[in-house]
């Protein structure tokens, strides 16, 4: 889905991918199911010092985007400016509750390593308050600080700290130096807010003037507790659909939070981890939107702590801005085909089978009438038409859950349900997600 409150995709294209260069990446990516081993990289389960007996689940994640300009979109942002001398205080809601909980830092898109001078994870007491008396240090290897080089990760060491399911937490993070553009996720729908100077310990807000909803260099928060499965984590790959464009800000509205929800309603101990980034595609990067899935599937899906399921919701950017063009896309576009997009679920679904990994796969939601993908309107319906045949019929996928259906209007089923749409006339609205939460069987989970 490609737009983010109202900035047509257009803007941003979809460039498209040669079928052999398609074939070549496929290939590879399919490999990493069996190159890379299970528990490697940042979401090895016994990075951090002194936790390899630990089971971990993650409670909240965020897919990091490279720092875009705030005007890429309707809500501003801090990511190019970055940090000096300054504290950010980041709320988070976590899906399971447990024992203990830490951190999960990226300087994915940094181009000098990161400093951080201190972190604190509390209990939210509302807004940007911390709950008194429940704040406690993060260290990383037993250091109050950390240095992440350019491209890399940290994870904190395990703090002792109980949580409930979807419960509100608070992560403060302390930079003294610059820290020059910030890897980021854009569109977080949930507070984020900076104060001048060092103010990890403050219980109170005051100092935290101003606000932002995006996220900044945090991108996971993982949970420890008496887990009776060996994973918990479902992971929610996918655009703007699944990262909640079009969802009420700071209300929990997106269908992974509603989703959730009915987990922990039906008394069901999973993590349900949001890595969707609007304006996704599934066979190409952009730079305002972000890697394409491909690319970004080992970091934001295999890497997790604990992933036993991942929901695979991409492609509509893909098929919506085929034959787009703008400042976003690479000079290499082409239209793509439905053979190129499906063998790269294939893809997905290869190197998540290489790791254990339940695929779920999403049909495309309804793109006709949006006046953002000015492609041929009857092009574009066939090959949505196209993909969503496979998707529904190939087999490929361990189960399917069908977006198309959920919101669709019966009377026009290629556009979407009148009550489920947000102003932009793609979006689903809060009704819209609750309608596809409510489309899952818990137990394909």
């Amino acid at each position: 889905m490609g737009v983010f409150r109202g900035v047509p995709a257009a803007r941003c294209g979809v460039p498209g991918v040669s079928r052999l260069v398609a074939m070549v990446v496929v290939t590879v990516l399919a490999l990493m199911g069996v190159v890379v081993p299970v528990g490697g990289g940042a979401g090895g389960e016994a990075y951090a010092a002194g936790e390899r007996g630990a089971r971990w689940t993650q409670g909240w994640g965020a897919a990091v985007q490279q720092p875009v300009e705030g005007d890429v979109d309707d809500v501003p942002n801090w990511s190019r400016r970055g940090f000096r001398h300054q504290s950010v205080r980041q709320v988070v809601r976590v899906g399971v509750g447990g024992e203990r909980a830490r951190i999960r830092l990226s300087n994915r898109y940094g181009r000098t390593p990161l400093r951080v001078d201190g972190a604190v994870i509390a209990r939210s007491g509302g807004g940007a308050q911390a709950w008194p008396g429940t704040a406690k240090k993060v260290t990383f290897r037993g250091a109050r600080s950390t240095v992440i080089p350019a491209g890399g990760e940290a994870v904190g060491d395990a703090v002792t700290l109980s949580t409930s399911p979807l419960e509100n937490l608070v992560v403060t993070l302390y930079f003294a130096g610059a820290t020059g553009p910030a890897t980021f996720h854009r569109v977080g729908l949930a507070a984020s807010y900076r104060a001048d100077g060092n103010h990890l310990d403050d219980v109170l807000a005051q100092a935290f003037r101003e606000s932002s909803q995006s996220s900044y260099f945090l991108d996971g928060v993982d949970v420890s507790g008496p887990f009776r499965a060996r994973r918990n984590t479902v992971v929610a790959l996918g655009d703007s659909a699944t990262d909640g464009v079009g969802a009420t800000a700071e209300a929990n509205g997106r269908y992974t939070d509603v989703l959730g929800e009915r987990l922990v309603a039906g008394r069901r101990n999973l993590g349900v981890v949001n890595a969707g980034i609007a304006g996704s595609m599934l066979l190409t990067s952009s730079s305002c939107f972000g890697e394409k899935g491909i690319a970004r599937f080992r970091r934001d899906v295999l890497d997790r702590p604990g992933v036993r399921t991942v929901i695979v919701e991409l492609g509509a950017n893909d098929v919506g801005a085929n034959w787009s063009t703008g400042p976003c896309f690479p000079s290499s576009h082409k239209p793509v085909s439905a053979r190129q997009i499906t063998e790269g679920y294939r893809a997905l679904i290869r190197a998540a089978h290489g790791r254990g990994i339940k695929v779920i796969g999403a049909t495309l939601v309804p793109l006709s009438g949006y006046p953002g993908y000015p492609g041929p309107a009857g092009k574009v319906e066939r090959l949505r038409t196209q993909v969503n045949q496979w998707i529904r019929t190939s087999g490929a996928y361990d189960a399917v859950v069908d977006f198309d259906k959920a919101l669709a209007d019966p009377a026009h089923p290629e556009r979407p349900r009148p009550g489920y749409v947000y102003e932009d006339g793609l979006h689903p609205n809060d009704a819209g997600y609750q309608a596809i939460a409510n489309a899952f069987e818990l137990s394909v989970l």
